[in-house]
């Protein structure tokens, strides 16, 4: 007996059971054929030779709810639990989507198909007056309750402590603290500062999350904490933390990629990150440019920066600006009123001659010199110079090269779809000009909210979370902080 998902190259099939199924209301062709294709529902086929039975699942994404939209099984091959199967299996599914429910319609006379549905957990929960037309027969409303996995995450990776909870793909809490302010007068992150930082902030930030959540500690089913990559004291700051938490209440643990988990965020977003997708991760440590086939077991590292991130190209330069950290939205903020043409700075990596070594990879040290000297020369020639410019002018080259690579990765791969990630996608022009490049390219441009692209613990919630639906076993306690851990790692285990 094979078990596969059905398309509408299966519909003669498919609707030749439909018929002999459900003679008085069966579905049209058209109708069966724009489900089997859509990308909100899921249909799987029993085949003994021919098509012995199908269902289809319905899921609008961040709906966190399924619907059974039919199950037929053949005569012949009924009393054997293939719709117990097939059910089974589309549970399975729905969970895996992060619903929190299973709904279903089925006729009040139909009592085999209602003890199958109860033995499954199913309960009555409302019925609707000659609803099947034209035998004039009420319709059952039945739902079964999906247990989501309660997790908490913790993410420490740079400058702000996060704690993040979510409920399978539901997002509860996201509560964050920024030790910006106590390294602006550094002028950049300070690693010692930051693990202090953490230390200080941890207990608070996790208390707010609880809070926002309306949960306790006894509730969480699993914690998560990004292990890597980042700064190493702060990382263990965080991973001190988490592991405490595991052993105080007797969690399970997952220590997840950080990188993997920016990816992971648009989970929270629309219920699912839609893959294969080309994803561009900027900010003030990182530049790098993913290809993400599974989120969980396929992830390829396609590019990075080989000197600065591109966050941290912005800190240098607003200095040179003489303007305060961190420079990304003071750049920008000046940028408005400057000419994005009125100077022509370098794009690093962008020659032909870098394309056979260096095609994905990203170079802001070469800018940012090149700024430092056209405003040095300036000076030094008692020549005036319009900050605005320089500003929009190093920002348009910053913004060229990032998207310039990406959507040659989109092309390259097969890919229609980029998602954005990072503080740095804060930049206005980033996503104005993202939205321009990806629409006329044709690509789905995806970009999580602001809260959810900045460093946080929602997303290395969502992506422990992600690791225990799919029933991956939790980590030891042996793991450590990685700085530098390789982003086609996404669970030290």
């Amino acid at each position: 007996m094979e078990l596969r998902k059905l398309s509408s190259a299966d519909i003669e099939a498919v609707m030749a059971l439909e018929h002999s199924s459900f003679p008085s209301d069966a579905w049209s062709s058209e109708s069966m054929g724009a489900e089997l294709d859509s990308p909100n529902c899921h249909y799987l086929g029993l085949f003994d030779d021919s098509l012995v039975g199908y269902a289809g699942l319905s899921t609008i994404p961040g709906s966190f709810s399924s619907d059974i939209q039919t199950i037929a099984v053949s005569p012949r091959a009924r009393g054997k639990g293939l719709g117990k199967k097939l059910m089974l299996e589309l549970l399975a599914k729905a969970k895996a989507l992060g619903s929190e429910q299973v709904l279903l319609e089925v006729r009040v006379d139909n009592e085999v198909a209602i003890g199958l549905y109860k033995s499954i957990g199913f309960e009555r929960i409302d019925v609707r007056k000659r609803y099947y037309q034209p035998d004039d027969v009420d319709a059952l409303i039945m739902r079964a309750k999906i247990h989501q996995p309660l997790v908490l995450g913790i993410e420490s990776t740079c400058d702000e402590t996060g704690v993040g909870i979510v409920r399978g793909n539901r997002l509860l809490a996201n509560a964050l603290h920024s030790s910006m302010d106590e390294h602006s007068k550094y002028g950049g992150v300070v690693p010692e500062v930051a693990a202090r930082a953490h230390l200080e902030a941890i207990k608070p930030t996790l208390e707010k999350a609880l809070s926002e959540a309306g949960v306790a500690m006894r509730d969480i089913d699993a914690i998560a904490v990004a292990n890597g990559p980042g700064l190493a004291g702060a990382l263990m700051v965080g991973i001190g933390a988490a592991k405490g938490l595991a052993l105080a209440h007797n969690k399970p643990i997952y220590a997840v990629n950080h990188l993997i988990g920016h990816v992971g965020a648009d989970v929270l977003e629309r219920g699912y990150v839609q893959l294969p997708t080309i994803a561009l991760l900027v900010s003030g440590g990182h530049t790098s440019l993913l290809l993400v086939r599974d989120l969980l077991g396929d992830a390829q590292l396609l590019g990075e920066t080989i000197d600065d991130a591109a966050g941290e190209a912005f800190d240098k330069v607003a200095r040179v600006l003489g303007l305060p950290y961190p420079g990304g939205p003071q750049i920008d903020r000046l940028a408005q009123t400057g000419d994005p043409k009125a100077i022509r700075f370098p794009r690093g990596l962008s020659l032909p001659k870098d394309m056979a070594k260096h095609r994905f990879d990203f170079s802001f040290s070469g800018l940012k010199t090149a700024v430092a000297r056209y405003v040095e020369k300036a000076e030094r020639e008692a020549v005036e110079i319009n900050p605005a410019d320089v500003a929009a002018s190093f920002r348009e080259a910053v913004v060229d090269v990032l998207l310039t690579k990406a959507l040659d990765a989109c092309e390259l791969y097969g890919v229609k779809r980029l998602l954005l990630g990072g503080g740095v996608v804060a930049n206005a022009r980033l996503r104005e000009v993202a939205t321009e490049r990806c629409s006329s390219a044709g690509i789905e441009l995806r970009i999580p909210r602001f809260s959810l692209c900045t460093d946080n613990g929602a997303m290395i919630a969502s992506l422990g979370a992600q690791l225990v639906m799919a029933g991956h076993e939790p980590s030891s306690l042996g793991f450590g902080a990685e700085s530098t851990l390789e982003v086609t790692t996404v669970q030290t285990l």
